[in-house]
């Protein structure tokens, strides 16, 4: 499927209407998502009705945005006005519809993209297969009886199978870089503060983040923007200057000079499979080739800056949820529910001494940054693990496979540092990979440079696939 920057030039110049992108996409969901499950609403009236509209305002000669009759779709805990946002739970179905679209999705419609609808994910976010007991498991396009992972697997699965050209998911422990991974397809976690997420229901307030899913760096880099800007309704969001991600990317033919790339070692390869390693080490000689610096680089904490992240998740979503517990613990998935329970209970001093890891290894990483422009990881352990198994074997261990496809993903969000999901997938590889591109705080432009560099040599893609 070619991807949203061409269907937005398309639409722009006559070559074929908005209307007829939204009727395409929504006859490849009813052809495919049966098997898939990305979604759990479709949004066919509405959007064959505001592609309509779309398409009768460029007969007009208005001004048209710049991703004006591309379909698009969204985590369901994104508000979509008129549709209750439900989070992946039952506990949330009855509750009234939102009153207005989420920051981040209405700056997409406003910039013309038609929204399909929302898209199925692990219950409240809580975990890393999208394996949902509501509404059920979103198959891998790659191979449907395996994970898409989560918890924005429906968000990744719908871009790698082409139902849609663009998506939106959240990430707090890794929940943009692990479906990404395991569904082969980019993926953009912001640094944290950078984009708005209002009207996104919350997991952990001081961990979540928001972004997108696409089959190009152009257009991962062309959401990013659009999706840009302050907004008073995020308390959190830093008033920082607008970040030209697009214009990074036509900044020269490669690196600058000397120009250094830390490969994490230690617990970033600890427990990796072949393949995860194998796609690292691709990378980073590819970075060699264009000009890099190409170094080991150690981040000695990040098995405790994990374990101080698991800390911070259960207590801040425990105490959110205790509420709902305490009236209607029924509804949870058994799992989830469990989880949240136990981290209700963890004692504010637990809590109080992860907050303190939190800043030493924050510390950690900028004494890194100074001497290091890009770090390179796994984004996940290993490729995409069959439906239906609750464990993964790591070091020759069973462990919770909800819990450790994050393995390499929670110590880079613990302190909020951007990261763009690379997919690799040679010719031999059944099922994709992919490799955590990181930078610095407020850099998302370098990070999204060195993918495009990536991008245009081959050494990342996204593999077609015969979902059309």
């Amino acid at each position: 499927m070619i991807d949203a920057t061409v269907l937005a030039d398309g639409v722009r110049t006559g070559r074929w209407s908005a209307v007829e992108l939204v009727r395409q996409a929504l006859d490849r969901i009813g052809r495919h998502d049966p098997l898939l499950n990305c979604f759990t609403h479709v949004r066919s009236t509405d959007s064959l009705d505001e592609a309509a509209a779309s398409d009768a305002a460029r007969a007009r000669g208005e001004v048209q945005g710049p991703l004006a009759g591309v379909p698009f779709a969204v985590k369901n805990l994104f508000d979509v006005a008129g549709h209750t946002t439900i989070a992946g739970s039952r506990v949330l179905a009855g509750h009234p519809p939102a009153e207005r679209d989420a920051t981040i999705v209405a700056r997409l419609r406003q910039a013309g993209a038609i929204l399909l609808g929302q898209l199925n994910m692990d219950e409240f976010a809580y975990g890393f297969s999208t394996e949902n007991s509501h509404y059920g498991t979103t198959a891998n396009p790659h191979d449907p009886d395996c994970i898409a992972g989560g918890s924005s697997g429906g968000s990744a699965a719908a871009v790698a199978a082409g139902l849609v050209a663009l998506s939106l998911g959240s990430d707090t422990n890794g929940s943009i870089r692990v479906p990404a991974s395991l569904c082969g397809v980019f993926g953009l976690k912001p640094t944290y503060g950078r984009l708005s997420r209002a009207g996104a229901f919350p997991f952990v307030a001081s961990l979540d983040h928001v972004g997108p899913f696409a089959r190009s760096v152009r257009d991962l880099a062309l959401a990013y923007e659009l999706m840009q800007g302050a907004d008073d309704r995020d308390p959190v969001m830093a008033r920082r200057g607008h970040d030209p991600a697009l214009a990074g990317l036509g900044a020269g033919t490669g690196l600058p000079p000397g120009f250094r790339v830390g490969v994490l070692q230690g617990w970033f390869r600890r427990g990796a499979s072949d393949q995860a390693l194998a796609a690292v080490d691709h990378v980073a000689q590819a970075l060699a080739r264009a000009g890099a610096i190409v170094e080991p680089a150690v981040l000695e904490d990040a098995e405790t800056a994990r374990s101080a992240a698991f800390v911070m998740t259960g207590a801040e979503g425990g105490a959110l949820h205790l509420p709902w517990l305490a009236t209607d613990a029924g509804s949870y998935d058994p799992a989830v529910r469990d989880r949240l329970i136990a981290g209700a209970m963890i004692p504010a001093s637990v809590v109080i001494q992860a907050q303190r890891v939190r800043s030493h290894f924050r510390a950690q990483v900028a004494r890194l940054f100074e001497t290091t422009d890009l770090l390179l990881a796994p984004a996940t352990p290993f490729p995409a693990v069959r439906r239906g198994h609750a464990t993964i074997m790591l070091d020759g261990k069973p462990v919770s496979a909800r819990a450790n496809m994050g393995l390499y993903t929670q110590p880079i969000s613990f302190v909020g540092l951007p990261v763009v999901n690379v997919p690799i997938q040679h010719e031999q590889d059944r099922l994709p990979i992919g490799v955590q591109v990181i930078t610095r705080p407020w850099a998302e432009s370098l990070g999204l440079r060195v993918a495009a560099i990536l991008e245009r040599d081959d050494i990342t893609r996204v593999r077609e696939l015969a979902y059309d």
